[in-house]
């Protein structure tokens, strides 16, 4: 076979592996070489050359579908949940850095919502949040101080808007858990400006600044920039996120962490 032949039945073979992927959702490396009879090496030079064409993330072990630049956020309905298992692993870790009579930013991310449900019983804490969802949440837990941001209340529940980010300003934080749809080594990305300039205000006033995100947003880029990479003092996602997108980010000098599903059932 020539090499131009080999060159079109990869193009096929790629062309199938993203059909499958927009099946699937998800795929793995060693599944696609047994499908295919060939290396597990030939399949993910071709995962790398889709990523590089947009067609998918590389994951550990296999792929998931690219995601668009702007990405809306899920709905209420969708957004409030138990969360998926990576997500509770980092939450789970994440809530751990959290020392009594804190002070700690929480906003309306999916995976911040999951955070509450580890926080700590009976520890004294302030927490400020921009979700309303958020503060109805830890209205009756007596042992947390809790403040909503004011500001215009979008559809959502959340408040974002120049008011917000005033508002925001009153304040100083010991930590503060930032997440969205987009992390890499190039910052963190949410999907408006308002919610970009938010993030990075809130950023400003906290001491220590801890990033939380599942592996379907490490290695994205966005639309709207809410902050450096370079100012997390902690990233923590989970096993499944791409090595190459930790190294990445890692080389700019923030410590990320991988969280464990197994060890977050397990505890």
């Amino acid at each position: 076979m020539t090499q131009e032949e080999l060159g079109i039945f990869a193009e096929e073979r790629r062309e199938k592996i993203h059909t499958l992927l927009n099946q699937e959702k998800r795929l793995f490396a060693k599944d696609l070489a047994e499908r295919f009879q060939i290396s597990i090496d030939s399949i993910r030079r071709d995962f790398t050359i889709m990523e590089e064409q947009g067609l998918l993330k590389k994951t550990h072990g296999g792929a998931i579908p690219s995601m668009k630049v702007r990405q809306s956020p899920p709905p209420p309905d969708k957004r409030y949940e138990e969360g998926s298992p990576q997500g509770n692993a980092i939450a789970k870790l994440a809530v751990s850095y959290i020392r009594e009579n804190d002070t700690v930013f929480i906003g309306s991310g999916s995976i911040s919502y999951v955070l509450l449900k580890y926080l700590p019983d009976q520890m004294p804490l302030t927490i400020v949040t921009n979700s309303m969802r958020v503060a109805d949440v830890l209205r009756e837990r007596e042992w947390i101080d809790t403040y909503l941001i004011g500001g215009r209340v979008k559809p959502s529940g959340n408040i974002t808007d120049v008011l917000a980010n005033e508002f925001v300003r009153q304040f100083k934080f010991d930590i503060s858990f930032s997440t969205g749809g987009g992390i890499s080594e190039d910052g963190l990305f949410v999907a408006t400006p308002e919610v970009g300039v938010f993030g990075r205000a809130v950023s400003a006033i906290s001491r220590r600044r801890i990033g939380i995100g599942t592996h379907h947003s490490l290695g994205n880029d966005g639309f709207a920039k809410a902050g450096r990479i370079e100012d997390l003092d902690l990233l923590i996602t989970d096993e499944d996120a791409d090595p190459e997108a930790i190294e990445r980010i890692r080389a700019l000098g923030v410590k990320v962490i991988v969280a464990q599903v197994e060890d977050s059932i397990q505890k």
